[in-house]
């Protein structure tokens, strides 16, 4: 029965991968999609022992891929019947995309976007004549609002990944590049959100290029298709992260998933720091800056190329997408190097007298200091942040740090520690002797007018506040370091309370970085 079970499946996923390739087969994106070029990556093929190209959907009329999805499901829907109006739900590019395509076919179209959206998104979107209604916090939120909209209006509701002529118009890229390319890729490199592309580039090369390894790439922090792929079955998640936040979807869409499960080769994760470092390389290499989203398959090929010390072979990357805010870019530039392990960051324990500051630079050596933060903490020893530049990446990381170590330096390496990163190194300024049974918690809430007000009135006034540290990066939520003071008896108290807020938190009361600075 089991057998017949594996057979029976096969055969119905080997249909839907066959209905998906013929619909691409004739898929007809072009009144409004463009082919977009496939380069070949000079400096990173070089740097990598390589062959890299980059597919540039970031040159598509919305800088993004999601246009050939949208396009080619409005366009069927067009010609099997009149449709007078569309909804959508979505904080960006699939926003653009449908409103733009609604737009050339002449139909109306309501988009609802989270209240967190960005004002460059939302003008983007009503700039293409789209109605928008702002709603939730969240995509999620947006989402189930559209559709009882859809429901009440009786609307056709434009499903940004989970619908067969979707994935059919996103795997028109994988149509442009076999014929581009004029030989079949080694590797295919695809970022993941709700599975849409991956699904569509999976239908039409198991099919084309079934020798060609495809590679499904997403945060360590938003990974509901690497969870699904190894549990085999779809897996919802309980938070993501919010940094590449064109793919931050809780769970990979139903029919995307039964045409991947089964084809994809391997699942990478990348972090906030290597996906920087991606965004980096790819402005390097064509002068134009990704989303978090569009870095995911370069910061994928990056980090699968030195694991597994390939050469020689022929990858291929999507650039799916370049409709970043700007403000962002500085969050960006601070994590590159890290991400590229250019730069390292530690905490480094010295004498308080005269000359150690001279001594502990002298045992850096030659080696650039990017970042040097102290204060004045007693008189037998200070605490100090620093960050050096890296030339031979881990090799001089470890160098450095048993340098350290053999020079009596108690040494905490930071480079990955995220409230090191995000707080404690604009914070750095000496302890409080005053701020006796405090309690350190992160905080993620929407970025929207008023959102910091609500946050403290949410947290009240039963509890005193001994630290506070908020900093804008640039995204759709904001970061909040918080120390509260509670009596050792309240503590469970004050841990029920905060789970009642409706915010995303963690404790951080033992992280080293608040050891070594702020406690």
């Amino acid at each position: 029965m089991l057998l017949l079970y594996i057979i029976l499946r096969f055969e119905m996923t080997e249909k839907k991968l066959k209905t998906v390739y013929n619909k691409i087969k004739s898929s007809n994106v072009y009144d409004l999609a463009i082919k977009t070029p496939l380069d070949y990556a000079k400096n990173l093929s070089k740097k990598l022992n390589n062959k890299i190209y980059i597919k540039r959907d970031d040159l598509q009329p919305v800088f993004s891929f999601k246009l050939r999805g949208a396009y080619n499901k409005i366009l069927r829907l067009q010609k099997t019947k009149k449709i007078k109006s569309i909804i959508a739900a979505s904080a960006g590019n699939h926003a653009q995309g449908v409103a733009l395509s609604a737009k050339k076919l002449g139909i109306n179209a309501i988009i609802v976007m989270p209240v967190t959206t960005p004002k460059i998104k939302i003008d983007a979107v009503k700039s293409l004549k789209a109605t928008v209604v702002l709603h939730g916090d969240a995509y999620d939120d947006a989402y189930e609002y559209a559709k009882i909209l859809a429901k009440e209006q009786k609307l056709d509701f434009i499903h940004p990944y989970d619908d067969v002529d979707v994935i059919a118009g996103q795997g028109t890229i994988a149509a442009e590049i076999i014929d581009q390319l004029k030989t079949k890729p080694d590797y295919i490199f695809v970022p993941v959100g709700g599975g849409g592309l991956l699904a569509g580039i999976t239908s039409y090369l198991s099919f084309e290029s079934p020798k060609t390894k495809i590679i499904a790439v997403e945060p360590s922090d938003s990974d509901c298709f690497n969870q699904a792929f190894k549990s085999k079955k779809r897996v919802k998640l309980n938070n993501i992260g919010i940094f590449a936040d064109g793919v931050a979807v809780k769970q990979i869409g139903k029919l995307t998933f039964d045409l991947t499960k089964d084809k994809v080769s391997s699942s990478m994760l990348v972090s906030t720091d290597e996906i920087c470092a991606g965004i980096k390389d790819l402005y390097d290499e064509t002068r134009t800056i990704a989303e978090p989203a569009g870095a995911l398959s370069i910061s994928g090929i990056k980090k699968f190329i030195k694991t597994h010390n390939i050469k020689n072979k022929t990858f291929v990357a999507i650039f799916c997408g370049a409709n970043m805010n700007f403000d962002r870019l500085r969050h960006v530039s601070e994590r590159s190097d890290i991400g590229e392990v250019n730069e390292m960051l530690i905490g480094v324990t010295i004498p308080e007298k005269p000359g150690s500051f001279k001594r502990f630079c002298s045992l850096i050596g030659k080696k650039s200091i990017t970042e040097f933060n102290y204060r004045y903490s007693d008189q037998s020893k200070a605490h100090v942040f620093v960050g050096i530049k890296l030339n031979n990446g881990t090799k001089d990381k470890n160098q450095i740090i048993s340098t350290l170590k053999t020079n009596k330096y108690p040494v905490i390496d930071l480079t990955d520690n995220e409230v090191a990163k995000l707080h404690i190194r604009y914070m750095v300024g000496g302890v409080s002797s005053g701020a006796s049974n405090e309690m350190i918690f992160r905080f993620i809430f929407p970025e929207k007018p008023g959102e910091l007000l609500n946050f403290l009135n949410a947290v009240g006034s039963g509890w005193n506040i001994s630290l506070f540290h908020y900093r804008n990066h640039g995204s759709d939520f904001g970061r909040v370091l918080i120390g509260i003071q509670s009596d050792p008896k309240e503590l469970g108290k004050l841990r029920k309370h905060l789970n009642t807020l409706n915010y995303e938190f963690f404790e951080e009361t033992d992280n080293k970085a608040y050891e070594l600075f702020l406690s």
